[in-house]
């Protein structure tokens, strides 16, 4: 979709539920959000809607870096513990490797 041929509040509305979706636990639909509609919230001439769209780009965008932080910090946990966590890593684990580090 071009957004340049989008009304303003059809943008908002876009940006609105693009951030809602995104609360359902969906970190990617932030990602989505925080690029997409950034040259919109950030360089294009101020108009009526864009100071509501900052906010939720600037709240996708923590949200994003959020979950990435705490997703990176649970797989480094996983990987280094997997073999001490002995039967219950193997159980919330998909595919179980073979051996030990």
């Amino acid at each position: 979709m071009d957004l340049s041929k989008v009304p303003n509040e059809r943008k908002l509305y876009l940006c609105r539920w693009y951030f809602r979706a995104g609360l359902a636990l969906l970190p990617f639909i932030w990602t989505v959000n925080a690029i997409w509609f950034f040259n919109e919230a950030f360089r294009k001439p101020e108009y009526a809607e864009q100071k509501q769209i900052r906010k939720y780009v600037v709240y996708s965008g923590i949200g994003s870096l959020i979950w990435a932080v705490i997703i990176i910090t649970w797989v480094t946990i996983f990987q280094i513990n997997r073999t001490n966590w002995g039967e219950f890593a193997d159980n919330i684990s998909f595919i179980i490797p073979t051996g030990s580090p």
